[in-house]
This record gives structure tokens, C-alpha cells and sequence, in this order.
């Protein structure tokens, strides 16, 4: 039953802070969605909110310290100390530490882990003191986008949960069991971004490539893509977060063949060491995934690759250290993300022997980030004198025009600057030179 719009709603405001991942940013759009269509105004100032929702982060240690951070902020705001202001702590936190979360923030309203948040409004109007009838014919499975959600592209999740039990990951006792979403609530979030305005389409979830294969009826990522890039040929698709496993020849073979697909994928390896993925509870090595990756460029030749590593994992030794600074000075790889080890408790890795000194993890982190940066760098310039297709994405605060090239996934591989262009345009782009990880047309 959906619940109808209420008077009373319709006068009170609700803010987001949104941490974390932009598969939390994803959610936070549904539950704003879903607000909205029960009569509440969204705003971006949480210093005039009548409800305040942390939407938090806490994959690890660290980005729990910085969402508990935030939920500190958004409590020494006036309106929330004055009694005005009802703050709710959504999301990852809740998920994973539940009561003790409760117990240790009792300033805090409200709590409404992920699995929780189809319930949104049923939270705001009961810290808010609305009442609503009950009504109308079920509220579909998402609200219609607001005015101004979507930018130049839109993230869509395809799947939710993870049933890898990696060592390091405390993502299934947070998002728990893997789920698929229906194929055709993906094709309806996508045409709403489409007749949106969107140029770019990113498909994301925690484990991509495993997409339709729960269904009593199995289907597989790459029949998704093709699917979309049929139904939506003037929208760019790109594929985020596809483990090793999930690259298929079927799935390279969309990315070949349909120009709408970007040839680009983001394949987090995590490490290179036999020993050290055997101990995360992962399978490969060095040799397995420069194979893959070879096979990967002999079926789409002008594919980008980014993958993402880990340094300090409890019992690396030197000699392994060095082996995963080696293969990431090779330059297969066009973008590498680098994280130190991070202990979180509940997960296997953080009962193992080994575990070394934070300082020793962040030193290594940097030395592989300093490498990969080198090793990056190095492929950027050798796009200099080609030609990409840019989706053009706005203006600096000087009035430099930007876009990114579709070799260039959005928020972490940089930007492409631009001479002239429109936003929301897709121009073929000469680039003529390069300073790190951004691109400048000739």
C-alpha cells in the first residue's frame, strides 16, 4: 500500500549527508525519491531541516571514523541541539553494528540500516509526528527522479549484497546475500535517466559481473548490456566493479561490438601474490591476471582497465610487497586505486597472524600508490595526438570547460579539459597534452 501525501509533510523539510560510495549515493537518491512523493521537501541545508539522515559508510575503519564524523557535525548544528532538528543515522553503520551503534549514539533519533531504507518514510513520520491515511494502489518500486537529480550521467545499481566472504570485506555482513534486481527495473531506472538528460549510464553494484545468475531463469551481465545498449543507443554504458570471474568473452564481445558500450572496465585484483589471495579468500595470481588482461586487449584493443590493490595485508612480506610493486609499475593497467590494509573486526583477516604496523601498511600504500601514479601517468601521455569521444560536463569556477573522455570513468580517473562544447554534448576530442591524470584538447 502506498501511503498518501500528508498536509502535514508537505510543511516539514528533510537533508542529506551522504557518505561513502556512490552506491550510497544511489541509495540516498531512492529514499529522497520516495520522501518527496509522500509530500516531504528536500533540501540541501541541513542547518534549516526538520530531519536530518546520515547515510553512512563503514566498508572500513576509516570511513566509519569519517561518517561518525559527519553524524557529530550534523548533531552540533543549532536546529538539532535546540530540539528542532531530528537526526537520523542510516545506511552502512547501523547495518553492521546495530545495537551497540544505538547505545553509543543516543543523541542520534533514529537508526535505519540499508536493508531498512524502502522504510523511510515510515521513519520521518514517526520522528516528525505525521499521520498519514493509507492509500492508493502500491507505491511502485521507485518514485519518480526529482527535478535536478541527474547530472551528465547517473549510476544504476543492478545488484546488491555479496556472497564472496573476500577475508579483508565486511560488505555481506553489512549489505548481506547477493540479490539481483529485476531486468526490468533496470531498464526503467535507466530510461528515467536517459529522458533526464543523461549522456552516461554506470552500472555498479558490489560484484557486477554476477548479474541474473540467481534468477530462476539465469541471465548473465553481458545480456544485460547488450539489452540496454540496443534499447538506448545514444547512451554511453560503462560496467564498474567486475570481479576477475566476471569476464567473459560474451560480455567482451557487447563491449566490441556496440559503440555505446565504453570499453573500460574496472576490475579490483586487490593483489598479485599467490599466497597473499589465497589468504584473502580470492583466486588468481600474477601470471592468471596478466593473461587476462592480454585476452582482455585481443578482444577489444582500445579497452581502458582499472583495477585496485591492497598493501599491508597481514603476513605480506617484503619480497610480496615487492612482486605487487612490480606489477604495478608494469603499466597493463591505465588506473590503480590503492588502499592500505585496514583490520575490521568480524572479517577473518582481522583474527590473522601477521598483522603489521598501521604505520608500515600506510608506508606501503604510499610507495604502491607512488608507483602506480608513475606507471599511470606514463599511459595517460600516450593519448596525446588520439582522438576520444568527450561528454562535455561543465565549467571550472574560472570558466574552464571540462568534460570527461570515455576513457575516463566519473570522480576518479580525472577530467578532460575542453575549447569549446555545450554540456550534455559528446564531441570528438584531439588531446594535446596531458598533466597527470587530466587531458587537455589540442
Amino acid at each position: 500500500m502506498s501511503l498518501a501525501n500528508s498536509k502535514a509533510a508537505q510543511q516539514r523539510s528533510v537533508a542529506f549527508v551522504t557518505m561513502g560510495c556512490a552506491k550510497n549515493e544511489v541509495d540516498t537518491q531512492h529514499m529522497s525519491r520516495r520522501l518527496v512523493a509522500a509530500g516531504y521537501c528536500v533540501t540541501e541545508d541541513s542547518s534549516v531541516a526538520d530531519c536530518i539522515i546520515v547515510n553512512t559508510c563503514s566498508f572500513i575503519q576509516s570511513a566509519t571514523e569519517e561518517s561518525l564524523d559527519a553524524v557529530f557535525e550534523v548533531l552540533g548544528l543549532d536546529n538539532v541541539a535546540e530540539g528542532d532538528a531530528k537526526v537520523v543515522v542510516a545506511g552502512c553503520m547501523p547495518a553492521r553494528y546495530g545495537a551497540d551503534l544505538e547505545e553509543s549514539l543516543p543523541e542520534a533519533s533514529g537508526f535505519l540500516p540499508c536493508s531498512k531504507e524502502d522504510d523511510i518514510v515510515e521513519v520521518v513520520d514517526g520522528l516528525l509526528g505525521v499521520s498519514r491515511m493509507q492509500g492508493g494502489d502500491g507505491a511502485p518500486w521507485l518514485p519518480q527522479p526529482l527535478p535536478g537529480e541527474y547530472g551528465t550521467f547517473a549510476y544504476v545499481k543492478i545488484s546488491d549484497g555479496c556472497d564472496r566472504r573476500c577475508a579483508y570485506c565486511a560488505i555481506p555482513g553489512i549489505r548481506g546475500p547477493y540479490h539481483s534486481f529485476p531486468f526490468e527495473e533496470i531498464a526503467e531506472e535507466v530510461r528515467r535517466a536517459v529522458e533526464a538528460g543523461v549522456g552516461e549510464v554506470d552500472l555498479i553494484a558490489q560484484d557486477t559481473g554476477r548479474w541474473g545468475q540467481d534468477f530462476e531463469d539465469p541471465r548473465s551481465l553481458a545480456w544485460l548490456l547488450d539489452t540496454l545498449a540496443e534499447r538506448f543507443p545514444e547512451t554511453w554504458f560503462r560496467i564498474l566493479y567486475l570481479q576477475p570471474e566476471g569476464v567473459t568473452d560474451q560480455l567482451l564481445e557487447v563491449m566490441a561490438r556496440r559503440q555505446n558500450v565504453c570499453s573500460y572496465l574496472d576490475i579490483p585484483l586487490q593483489h598479485v601474490n599467490r599466497t597473499v589471495l589465497r589468504s584473502m579468500n580470492r583466486s588468481g595470481d600474477r601470471e592468471h591476471f596478466e593473461a587476462l588482461v592480454g585476452h582482455i586487449q585481443e578482444l577489444v584493443p582500445d579497452v581502458t582497465l582499472r583495477t585496485t590493490l591492497i598493501a599491508g595485508y597481514p603476513g605480506e612480506t617484503e619480497e610480496q610487497f615487492e612482486e605487487l610493486l612490480d606489477f604495478a609499475g608494469s603499466g597493463i593497467f591505465d588506473y590503480i586505486g590503492v588502499f592500505p590494509f585496514s583490520p575490521e573486526e568480524g572479517t577473518a583477516a582481522f583474527e590473522l597472524d601477521g598483522q603489521l604496523e598501521e604505520a608500515v601498511r600506510i608506508e606501503r600504500a604510499q610507495e604502491l600508490r607512488d608507483v602506480a601514479d608513475s606507471a599511470s601517468c606514463v599511459k595517460i601521455a600516450e593519448r596525446i595526438g588520439r582522438s576520444y569521444p568527450v561528454l562535455v560536463e561543465g565549467r571550472e569556477d574560472d570558466g574552464q570547460l571540462f568534460g570527461r573522455a570515455i576513457c575516463q570513468a566519473p570522480e576518479v580517473d580525472g577530467c578532460t579539459f575542453l575549447a569549446s562544447g555545450t554540456v550534455g554534448q559528446k564531441r570528438l576530442v584531439t588531446i594535446g597534452d596531458t598533466l597527470f591524470y587530466e587531458m587537455e584538447e589540442c
